[in-house]
């Protein structure tokens, strides 16, 4: 259990929660393992399976506490809130922003920043780290070249603009993507992304880790009150979680493309993990498929200080985190949306 930003987040499958005066109080097997104040607190949101009691959503509701439940794995299930539940003013003013272009523009450049941001300091972390088995010298050089993009994305005051700058970050990025493999460069080669569907192996890991990572984005998004089919950056399009694609952009490069890389450099995939498919379709087999679930389980579980929050929590709470404060900043708690930039 973890209270940040006046919202409880329950992390362990087994701890059911249950009222306790005017307090919350978490139980594991008939044990108390914590104690939050109601008063302290805008929004709990469990992770467990255990659930909650029925006295304490009661109680949060008349105190408009909102409450999300979520699988352990992070899939969205429901909210519960009170009459007076504030949910719509917040979903009214994302459309608000939504419906502006410069408006839209204002926050997805922020999130833009960030993915370049972490583009860049994943390409310094393998110099770092591997500087005698890496052609340093390139990787450097695409290196200041991100780092020169992100003040004309702080800059940029349209979309199409803006697109255009993530659209040079990515090519540069991937374009040293191969350079960040250090093992079976047989199987795994980047030469260029491919989707809908994949067409070799780290194409199709890449994009498991995004549909993963969209999920993770669209269930942190719900979770808040948040609508994640209306983005800023990317725009609406029936059955496509915008907002969601837009909130992962920052988190691409430190959540998804480092585990994916770390995969293939640790040697936990090799050519017999994929499918070949005679049209081209390159697949993760059902037995690699789930190797990839439980690698990913046990990162998301991993610690980090969150760089805003200057607070430890799991990466799998990340999503959370970012969806909370994009909601602060619509509602006007806070300045501007603080995007993650990992180091």
């Amino acid at each position: 259990m973890k209270k940040l930003l006046n919202t409880l987040f329950i992390t362990s499958e087994d701890v059911y929660l249950t009222l306790d005066g005017e307090n919350v109080v978490g139980k594991r097997e008939n044990q108390v393992v914590a104690r939050f104040p109601l008063h302290t607190l805008g929004g709990i949101v469990s992770f467990s399976y255990a659930g909650a009691s029925p006295a304490l959503m009661g109680a949060c509701a008349e105190r408009a506490i909102t409450m999300s439940f979520c699988t352990p794995r992070g899939r969205f299930l429901a909210r519960s809130s009170g009459a007076g539940n504030g949910n719509v003013l917040l979903r009214r003013a994302q459309y608000r922003v939504a419906d502006d272009s410069a408006s839209s523009c204002q926050i997805a450049r922020l999130m833009i920043f960030g993915k370049v941001f972490n583009a860049r300091w994943s390409v310094e972390r393998t110099c770092r780290d591997h500087a005698l088995r890496v052609d340093v010298e390139k990787l450097k050089a695409a290196s200041s070249r991100l780092r020169e993009l992100l003040p004309q994305i702080q800059s940029a005051t349209d979309l199409e603009a803006l697109r255009g700058f993530e659209g040079v970050g990515a090519a540069v990025y991937f374009g040293v993507m191969d350079d960040l493999i250090l093992n079976r460069k047989n199987v795994f080669s980047a030469v260029g992304r491919t989707r809908r569907p994949p067409l070799d192996p780290l194409n199709a890991l890449l994009s498991f880790s995004y549909t993963l990572l969209a999920h993770d984005c669209a269930s942190a998004l719900e979770s808040v009150g948040l609508d994640s089919y209306v983005g800023f950056l990317h725009r609406d399009r029936p059955g496509r979680t915008s907002l969601a694609l837009d909130l992962m952009e920052e988190l691409r490069p430190c959540m998804a493309d480092r585990f994916v890389l770390t995969c293939i450099n640790n040697r936990m995939f090799d050519e017999c993990d994929f499918e070949f498919r005679e049209s081209g379709a390159v697949l993760l087999t059902d037995t690699a498929r789930k190797t990839f679930l439980k690698g990913w389980q046990e990162r998301r579980s991993e610690q980090i200080t969150h760089p805003y929050l200057s607070e430890k929590l799991e990466w799998g709470m990340v999503p959370n985190v970012q969806a909370l404060l994009l909601a602060r900043h619509l509602r006007g708690d806070i300045e501007t949306y603080p995007p993650f930039l990992w180091k």
